[in-house]
């Protein structure tokens, strides 16, 4: 008995000590930066829980909060196609302690849809992963290949069920890019999140699933979604499914592609410590993090985490795309051009 309590003591006293080092260290790191957060962070994610936001804003802020050494406490406020959460991290205190998600190409065009006052020189943006968006129909359906998705289109003009994340999600950025080059017209059905838009298609609900990869891979590897196309130049690998699946330029070369970078927004007008320390932060640990390339290798997403001048570069191509798609369609309030956005 007397060895038992010994034993005890001792794993007691181990455990205690390796907390007291990953605190240590945690302090320690956090102590290399200007700005201290001395209380959780809250992370808006502006849709439903589940989808692409809210799944890679997850594991970025797991990461960002271990850095700081505080929790970042992500809240998940869906509605009005992202701008009600984009809108709370707005009306919030400038003091560092509240921040949004999600695709940068949405908050691109919030302004020019009438939903938000809000361009993206409002923000400093974190970007963590590009994903691309896939077609897929139930693994049931008669659509074997997309020449047999297009035949649909083009044979029951508007009866397609296609489901998405609602307007101004990616894929229905991505069915409007559809649509603007062949011609096709569909029956949209939205949901609150990308995530009950592929479960509609795995049910039956929904015909078709444009959404992004990341919601889509684990169905795909049970085998309950079929992949047609991915809307990119080159093929999708994702590990775990037999197979690659092949890009939309196979079909259509003229398709305009551009990756859609996902992000950390948080608002200008919080104290330049805050910002120098979140530079830091994707420096040191954002941009080299093996569980976030570990996230993106399993999810069928790229990883390229940046900030900056360079983090606004590499994601404009897709806001340019989209913020034309909706004013040629008459879905915008206002031309590009009156908020810096030029015809690409």
């Amino acid at each position: 008995m007397r060895k038992v309590k010994i034993l005890l003591v001792a794993l007691i006293l181990s455990v205690f000590a390796g907390s007291m080092v990953f605190a240590a260290g945690a302090a320690e790191a956090a102590g290399a930066y200007s700005w201290k957060p001395n209380k959780p962070i809250n992370l808006i994610v502006p849709w439903g829980a589940g989808g692409s936001t809210d799944r890679s804003a997850r594991v970025t802020a797991e990461i960002v909060g271990e850095a700081l050494g505080v929790s970042v406490v992500v809240v998940n406020q869906p509605g009005a196609s992202g701008s009600l959460g984009t809108q709370a991290a707005l009306d919030a205190p400038r003091d560092g302690y509240t921040w949004t998600a999600g695709a940068v190409k949405d908050l691109g065009v919030y302004k020019i849809q009438g939903l938000l006052d809000t361009t993206l020189q409002d923000w400093h943006i974190y970007t963590n992963v590009a994903m691309p968006n896939v077609i897929s129909v139930n693994a049931n359906s008669p659509y074997k290949t997309f020449d047999d998705l297009m035949a649909a289109f083009k044979a029951n003009p508007g009866q397609v069920k296609v489901a998405t994340a609602g307007v101004n999600s990616a894929g229905h950025t991505a069915m409007e890019m559809l649509s603007k080059l062949t011609g096709i017209t569909y029956r949209h059905v939205t949901y609150d999140g990308g995530a009950p838009a592929v479960t509609a298609t795995v049910g039956g609900e929904a015909d078709v699933v444009p959404q992004l990869s990341v919601e889509q891979v684990d169905m795909i590897r049970a085998g309950k979604l079929r992949p047609l196309v991915v809307m990119t130049t080159a093929p999708l690998e994702i590990e775990g499914y037999d197979g690659v699946v092949p890009p939309i330029t196979d079909w259509l070369p003229d398709f305009k592609v551009a990756a859609q970078y996902f992000a950390i927004f948080v608002p200008k007008g919080v104290p330049a410590e805050v910002t120098e320390t979140l530079d830091k932060v994707w420096q040191d640990n954002v941009m080299v993090s093996e569980s976030l390339k570990k996230w993106a290798k399993e999810n069928a997403v790229v990883f390229n985490p940046n900030y900056g001048q360079e983090a606004f570069d590499s994601s404009f191509g897709m806001v340019q795309i989209d913020a034309w798609l909706k004013y040629d369609a008459g879905d915008a309030v206002m031309s590009p051009e009156a908020v810096g956005i030029p015809r690409p």
